[in-house]
């Protein structure tokens, strides 16, 4: 079993700066590992996942360069930078988690984290 733990969330002005965690708990050997956003009456969206054995990465087109995902895997975290953050990009954002790495990415992942708001302020 994955316990999947957001942080990081908050308010922060358009072109500010914000880092997300992610800290899982439980087996966590091979996790591959993502994040989500979701606004209220929305679709989720897949912003960036990375993979847990070689660290790759794959990112949303529409970021372009924006948002920068790593890991740490001593301390099972997968962190979310998010750089001139614009207010289109509040919602309440998520991460995921799974031991199949195609499966982050297509959105169904096995483990979520509970979410945590981010709002940009204009």
């Amino acid at each position: 079993q994955v316990r999947l733990v957001e942080s990081g969330g908050g308010l922060v002005q358009a072109g500010g700066s914000l880092r997300l965690s992610c800290t899982a708990s439980g087996r966590t050997f091979g996790l591959s590992m993502g994040w989500y956003r979701q606004v209220q009456g929305k679709e989720r969206e897949f912003l960036a996942a990375i993979s847990g054995n070689l660290g790759l990465t794959d990112y949303a087109d529409s970021l372009k360069g924006r948002f920068t995902i790593s890991r740490d895997n001593a301390k099972n975290t997968v962190y979310l930078q998010m750089s001139n953050l614009k207010p289109e990009d509040t919602a309440v954002y998520y991460c995921a988690a799974d031991f199949r790495a195609p499966t982050v990415v297509a959105g169904q992942a096995e483990y979520w984290g509970q979410g945590t708001q981010v709002t940009v302020s204009s």
